[in-house]
């Protein structure tokens, strides 16, 4: 299995990733295109919705803050902007820079308030390192371009998108999600495009009283193979799963089913 990514990696690659997501635009991307993905944003709400995000957490750990800050700006977020491309594009890339920073400077284990279990900064150097990377995937399914993601990236995305999602907690969040639990549920993924070594397979388990996954590979209800994107990109609700280049065995409804029901960020 490759190393896992740690605290001054997921640091970089905020960085790496905001610098990524601008240099896509230009001086004729417009900043009114409707965003696929998150159909309620246009591209301009998009980059102004992350950018705040960076400031914000950069704030909670700046202040080492024991509870949430308000979060309005980073979700009243007007249509209508004056600003150019390049404008945002600076802007966005500030901010990824000063969360940096701000995380390299206090350090991982601080101890600060944190939405799920950790309370410390390597909640939020994990967290927004993946949150850049998926609204970078947003730009590109906006603007019509390829979206490529170093592997080690990819697979840590996709365990903490696993992990968090299996956290009991989310129950709490979302009572609805009990619903996927019974016998006989359980999912395979497997990306076809890593070395062995990458151990790239996740076998969700529905059967118990919990969400409960593992990095194995097992027989399962439903089986999912594609290359290692494009499973993030299924998992994280970017691409549908009859469109695309999935192979499905097993029972295709309840890979739908768990989608509809888990799908975040």
């Amino acid at each position: 299995m490759y190393a896992p990514m740690d605290y001054d990696a997921h640091c970089a690659e905020i960085v790496d990733q905001a610098d990524l997501l601008t240099a896509a635009l230009d001086e004729d991307t417009s900043l009114t295109a409707a965003v696929p993905s998150c159909p309620e944003w246009n591209l301009a709400q998009l980059l102004r919705h992350l950018g705040e995000a960076h400031r914000w957490v950069a704030e909670v750990v700046r202040t080492r803050a024991t509870e949430p800050p308000p979060d309005t700006a980073l979700r009243d977020l007007p249509r209508e902007t004056t600003e150019t491309p390049a404008a945002l594009a600076a802007w966005l890339t500030e901010g990824a820079r000063l969360l940096a920073d701000t995380l390299r400077t206090t350090g991982p284990d601080a101890r600060i308030w944190t939405p799920l279990p950790s309370g410390s900064p390597r909640f939020f150097a994990r967290r927004m390192a993946h949150e850049t990377v998926m609204h970078r995937a947003d730009v590109t399914l906006t603007l019509g371009t390829d979206f490529t993601l170093d592997q080690r990236v990819a697979l840590d995305c996709l365990d903490e998108w696993m992990e968090l999602g299996s956290l009991p907690e989310m129950f709490d969040y979302h009572p609805d999600r009990r619903a996927l639990l019974g016998p006989g549920r359980t999912l395979h993924f497997h990306a076809t495009d890593t070395p062995p070594e990458a151990a790239a397979d996740w076998l969700v388990d529905l059967t118990g009283n919990t969400l409960t996954w593992h990095r194995t590979q097992k027989p399962a209800t439903v089986s999912v193979h594609a290359p290692l994107t494009d499973l993030l990109l299924l998992i994280y609700g970017r691409a549908p799963a009859d469109n695309g280049p999935y192979e499905i065995t097993g029972d295709a409804e309840l890979l739908e089913f768990w989608l509809s029901y888990v799908l975040f960020g």
